[in-house]
């Protein structure tokens, strides 16, 4: 399974339900590499997607505690092991794990990469991804160039788990 998400300096990925910042190259990126696959979110993950709706093109999975929780368009899960039942009709490597801060961190022991847009910038937050860099399972194996969105400057970086 993978994981993608953007985070700033300070691995903080969202504030008040939204994405910190929205780069269209790192949008593009993200629709190219999970186009006709798996994405697994939370709920409020769910909400924070345009128009609150699952996204076109893939197969969207919602975890949620909430059991009423309906959303056409999506399969629905309500624990961790429902969504891994699941999902074991999938290719692990067509998987994409994409937020929120709780999702990432049920499945971070059951990924083998991570996509991160590493932001060179603080912002104000109040959820936030694992940080990968001080975590002695996994070790960055590629960082692209640096990239610019205004006055924002942001990598690329690939994260594989040490196995």
């Amino acid at each position: 399974m993978n994981l993608i998400a953007a985070v700033d300096k300070h691995w903080a990925i969202g504030s008040r339900g939204q994405q910190l910042v929205n780069i269209p190259q790192d949008q593009k990126l993200f629709r190219d590499r999970t186009l006709g696959k798996v994405i697994v979110m939370g709920r409020k993950t769910l909400k924070s997607l345009p128009g609150g709706q699952p996204l076109y093109g893939r197969t969207n999975v919602v975890l949620t505690r909430d059991p009423e929780c309906r959303v056409k368009g999506a399969v629905v899960c309500h624990s961790l092991e429902e969504v891994l039942e699941f999902l074991e009709s999938y290719e692990s490597g067509d998987i994409y794990i994409i937020g929120g801060d709780s999702v990432y961190e049920q499945f971070l022991p059951y990924c083998d990469l991570a996509y991160v847009t590493y932001i060179d910038f603080a912002y104000e937050a109040d959820t936030w991804f694992p940080n990968l860099d001080r975590d002695p399972e996994w070790t960055m194996t590629e960082e692209s160039d640096e990239q610019t969105y205004f006055d924002l400057c942001y990598t690329y970086r690939t994260y594989r788990r040490n196995r």
